[in-house]
């Protein structure tokens, strides 16, 4: 079969079409602005990528057209369409469907789904979850939205494609709406046996009205869960409570601080505990409690396909995480001494952009600071509010709670229609907002002392303010 996917650079829609090209299906796509790495990514699986939505793709003829939530029926002043290839494929009565329906059919169907719902650690536990079974040779296929580093890769079909019955399939369950002619979120085509709901707030401001909007999403996947399913919810959440609530008809358990399967110990270094029970204990070089509940989530979801907890944290000893997530990009030794780091500037890459994302990685770095005896080294927080939800200015108001684990503040303002500095005004002296990033470059490298930690955070590129900041830090050093 020949499928051709519009919105092929997006990092769902182009691992689903390294699934499909993996399964032997001829791939070829279109994306505004052809994009590495995801681009450079599909052309070394021999997928060809055209520029643009021009209506002239219709003369490749594909089998099925499968559109991306990127596409809408949107036109241009004057008339014309902003994606006329659409309009074309509309006109033509050609055969299409969306990137999610085309994967339950053709990847998920007869395959023990594990999905990992929630607004925040999706990626993270989905890659600790997929990690898990691999290490206890269950050999999953995976679709995650960002690359694991213990993979390399952020989807696979399986390591064992064609032996035996399909292995099970992982797969990051994102409530964002599924395309412009379904308004269901992605996560309701995947009818998985086992899903995990890691937490819910509001979001994605430019598709909900209101949290109730989302959790009646929430719920449309929970009614698609069978009998003999797990769902594995964040303890003493209320919103996932009030979810629930709405009718449950599978098993479920819960984890947190209050739940079934609970953490006791430093963020790096603690017991998993089960019905009070110790059945494991993880040792990692992750920060944040964030991350131990993630943890857990992932042990519980294991568990219900047959993974002991105690290989499972084992397993997540060896985890890598994903890239994006707390990755240091890089060091610089500047003059000074420091007794803990050398006199080095530590440099990282976080894809944080929603407040409560912001808090729980700044804090977690915090609480792993003064766990080691490194109280005086500082945090330099630098954060593009770019994604959609930021961009409307919706938690505007949230944000100078969510940096309080930052000594300073350096907020990059470009294409705002709000105003960053008011914002933020409460945190003082604290912090800085420009909207020139040659400038937010600058007055971080001017402000950077021996031992401290910079964490630029942004869903997006950041214009490549890492290797920017590293640039300017090496000259100053």
């Amino acid at each position: 079969m020949h499928i051709h996917i519009l919105g092929i650079c997006g990092t769902f829609m182009g691992g689903l079409a390294v699934l499909a090209r993996e399964a032997g299906h001829r791939v070829t796509g279109c994306d505004a602005g052809v994009y590495p790495p995801m681009s450079e990514q599909l052309r070394a699986l021999g997928i060809d990528l055209i520029e643009g939505y021009g209506a002239g793709q219709m003369a490749l003829r594909p089998d099925i057209f499968v559109i991306g939530n990127v596409i809408s029926r949107v036109h241009l002043s004057g008339g014309t369409p902003k994606f006329p290839l659409m309009e074309a494929i509309l006109n033509a009565g050609a055969p299409y469907t969306s990137g999610p329906q085309w994967l339950a059919e053709n990847v998920l169907q007869g395959r023990h789904v594990l999905a990992v719902a929630g607004t925040h650690g999706k990626t993270t536990t989905t890659a600790m979850l997929a990690w898990i079974l691999e290490a206890a040779g269950h050999a999953p296929g995976f679709l995650i939205g960002g690359v694991p580093l213990d993979f390399g890769v952020s989807a696979r079909l399986s390591a064992a494609h064609g032996a035996g019955s399909p292995p099970p399939f992982v797969i990051e369950a994102d409530e964002y709406d599924t395309a412009f002619f379904d308004k269901r979120s992605k996560f309701v085509h995947y009818r998985p046996r086992t899903a995990i709901l890691n937490n819910l707030e509001f979001d994605h401001a430019d598709i909900f009205d209101d949290l109730a909007a989302i959790e009646r999403q929430f719920h449309h996947l929970v009614r698609t869960i069978p009998g003999n399913g797990l769902i594995v919810s964040r303890a003493r959440e209320a919103s996932l409570e009030r979810v629930l609530a709405q009718g449950c008809w599978s098993a479920t358990t819960t984890f947190g601080d209050e739940g079934a399967w609970r953490a006791e110990g430093a963020d790096d270094d603690f017991a998993v505990l089960h019905q009070g029970q110790r059945v494991g204990a993880v040792q990692w070089r992750l920060s944040g409690q964030h991350n131990r509940h993630n943890a857990l989530a992932a042990i519980a979801a294991a568990a219900h396909i047959g993974v002991p907890p105690k290989q499972a944290a084992e397993a997540l000893g060896r985890f890598r995480n994903v890239r994006r997530r707390m990755e240091l990009r890089g060091s610089i030794a500047l003059s000074g001494q420091d007794r803990h780091n050398a006199g080095r500037v530590e440099v990282y890459d976080d894809f944080a952009h929603h407040p409560s994302a912001i808090r729980t990685t700044l804090d977690g770095l915090r609480r792993w600071l003064d766990a080691h005896g490194r109280r005086d080294e500082r945090i330099l927080a630098v954060f593009e509010p770019r994604s959609n939800t930021m961009k409307l200015g919706t938690m505007a108001a949230q944000l100078p709670e969510s940096l309080r684990a930052a000594d300073l503040v350096f907020c990059y303002s470009a294409d705002l229609d709000w105003d960053a500095a008011a914002a933020l005004a409460p945190l003082g002296q604290r912090a800085q907002v420009s909207r020139r990033l040659d400038a937010i470059v600058q007055a971080v490298a001017a402000a950077a002392h021996p031992g401290d930690h910079i964490v630029c955070m942004s869903n997006g590129s950041f214009g490549g303010v890492h290797q920017k900041l590293l640039d300017t830090l090496t000259a100053k050093g």
